[in-house]
């Protein structure tokens, strides 16, 4: 069978693709137990209910995609990630880009989108405001001294940055695990031949978006 994945697809899944995410609510939403004991004792607030309620509706799988994404070997026609490859670590960003080689099949497509340090870089150029800069970059760690704090991270999962990238050193990290074809799209193109529901503007204002082939 040949499959179309988003890997890292949060709160915007591609209607028709398997999508995958790493937040540990998805194993809250698999496990109608885990789900009603947590809700029970009181763990969960609204945010996360109505979190799970979105990850159950859409069919959204667990996937640790530096570890292993579910998938046979060679089964994959195109693999899209949008800001997810941001919140690996460099030696996670390799993993999951072997993991992605494993499961693509011979010509298949790997797009993904960062976003682009260029961009935050003239952001602050602009408006010269450190404060600004450091929220838009996503690398202070959130907070977790309190048992709340320590509940919110375990079921939102760490969502901040571990790198940064512009155009070239994403094409760089890409051509480094053997892709082909490595290329900064725009505007909506895509060597993805049958794209579906698949928004190729998702976030395009503040990314740069490269596409490569297996």
């Amino acid at each position: 069978m040949n499959y179309y994945v988003n890997i890292g697809c949060a709160r915007s899944p591609t209607e028709g693709w398997k999508n995958y995410d790493n937040s540990p609510a998805i194993m809250l939403s698999n496990s109608p137990l885990k789900y009603f004991l947590a809700k029970s004792l009181g763990l969960l607030n609204n945010d996360h209910i109505e979190n799970i309620a979105f990850l159950r509706k859409n069919k959204i799988e667990f996937s640790d995609a530096t570890q292993k994404i579910p998938l046979p070997d060679n089964s994959v026609i195109a693999l899209y990630s949008c800001h997810m490859l941001e919140h690996l670590s460099r030696d996670g960003a390799l993993k999951f880009l072997n993991e992605a080689r494993r499961v693509l099949s011979d010509n298949g497509v790997i797009r993904i989108a960062v976003p682009d340090l260029e961009k935050v870089i003239a952001d602050y150029n602009v408006n010269k405001s450190a404060d600004h800069f450091m929220q838009k970059m996503l690398v202070n760690a959130p907070p977790f001294s309190s048992v709340k704090e320590k509940i919110n991270l375990f079921v939102s999962g760490y969502r901040h940055h571990q790198w940064m990238y512009d155009e070239e050193s994403l094409i760089s990290i890409l051509v480094k695990q053997g892709f082909r074809n490595v290329t900064v799209q725009s505007n909506g193109k895509t060597f993805i031949k049958e794209v579906g529901k698949l928004n190729l503007f998702e976030r395009s204002e503040e990314s740069v978006i490269v596409e490569a082939i297996k």
